[in-house]
């Protein structure tokens, strides 16, 4: 059962459910198109503080060979932090590529609201 006790020992893993949980909720109940593209962003960034909070331990340092010490346990696992990094590399990308797809359907049919580019392609396709 979690207590607060756990919550406030564990508070990045909670920030983190936290920031996913508002990022989903966006993309789910927003029509605008923007809005849903900032959930998005809101959930990549509570999944990065996760990997990232998981990744590390507390009393190691960075895994780079200072003063001779190769002991494995001496370090963190460098894993989680390479792909924190992959991930927000695919994620500006991603968020590029929307961005411009939005300036292209708000040009197209002057609206981000996903119902009325929906109802405005039928009547299109509906007219040819």
């Amino acid at each position: 059962m979690i207590t607060i006790k756990t919550l406030l020992v564990n508070y990045e893993e909670a920030a983190a459910i936290i920031l996913f949980g508002i990022g989903l909720t966006m993309l789910l109940f927003h029509r605008n198109l923007i809005k849903k593209l900032i959930g998005m962003n809101i959930m990549d960034t509570g999944v990065f503080l996760f990997l990232a909070s998981m990744g590390y331990i507390e009393g190691r340092r960075a895994p780079i060979i200072v003063d001779g010490i190769q002991n494995v346990e001496a370090y963190i696992n460098p894993v989680p932090a390479g792909l924190v990094l992959t991930g927000i590399v695919v994620s500006v990308s991603v968020t590029a590529v929307m961005l411009s797809l939005a300036i292209r359907l708000y040009k197209r049919y002057h609206t981000l609201d996903l119902d009325d580019v929906y109802i405005l392609s039928r009547h299109q396709t509906e007219d040819r």
